[in-house]
């Protein structure tokens, strides 16, 4: 596989769009998130937004390219020796994410998931639990900003750029070569899991894409708890 004399491809380009709409849609759903906020008939919107990118990435993370996928960066067992790397101040630079940037990304998704589910299917019982979760997402991205500036420094290397570019500097990197691109049976999956998971949230929530308050979606699943209840008294009833 042909590459650049002066850098090497490390991340590809679904993954690169999956990381910065999905930095898009926390931000629109946290700055729309109190009821009064100008921006608050967004918020339902970005949550649906965000579940739908992190069914993406969990499918990705199987069928993606080299770097994306999750056995390329869920290691365990490597981690000891970063830390160790890091006490000393010389780190040995990764491709893709290393052992504890692969950590981060696996908690930062699954505290993610957490929120659109509490969110989306949690009705009021679970209010306080998606405020908790939520801020605790907002935490762990924040640090995980501060990790990657961080490393960025410590490796002097501009990882912020390479998730925009897709490309690192290959003096940084000898004897990397261009990362394995995704096939064309892995695309296909992807995208007909993605196409099936709007049409669950659509049968869910015809209005899924649609801006409304965060108070009226509420309101809908008060009424579906109780046409629930309802049917549920009408079968006991019946029998």
């Amino acid at each position: 596989m042909q590459q650049s004399n002066r850098n090497v491809l490390v991340w590809d380009w679904p993954v690169r769009a999956f990381h910065w709409l999905l930095v898009i849609a926390i931000a629109i759903a946290f700055l729309s998130s109190e009821e009064d906020s100008a921006l608050n008939q967004w918020h339902v919107l970005a949550g649906w937004i965000a579940g739908l990118l992190l069914v993406f990435r969990l499918v990705w993370g199987f069928a993606g390219g080299e770097h994306s996928r999750f056995s390329d960066f869920i290691r365990p067992s490597a981690i000891p020796g970063h830390i160790s790397e890091l006490r000393t101040g010389r780190v040995h630079p990764s491709p893709g994410h290393n052992p504890l940037g692969g950590a981060a990304v696996v908690v930062l998704l699954g505290l993610i998931a957490v929120t659109v589910w509490t969110g989306a299917f949690g009705g009021g019982a679970a209010e306080d639990l998606h405020e908790v979760v939520a801020w605790t997402l907002l935490a762990a991205v924040a640090i995980h900003v501060v990790a990657v500036l961080a490393m960025s420094m410590l490796q002097r290397e501009n990882l912020v750029g390479a998730m925009v570019t897709g490309r690192k500097a290959s003096d940084r990197h000898p004897g990397a070569v261009n990362a394995k691109r995704p096939r064309a049976a892995g695309i296909i999956l992807t995208v007909g899991v993605l196409a099936a998971a709007i049409y669950g949230v659509l049968r869910y929530d015809p209005q899924a894409f649609s801006l409304r308050t965060s108070e009226a979606y509420e309101h809908r699943s008060v009424a579906q708890d109780r046409s629930a209840a309802q049917t549920e008294d009408s079968q006991e009833h019946l029998e």
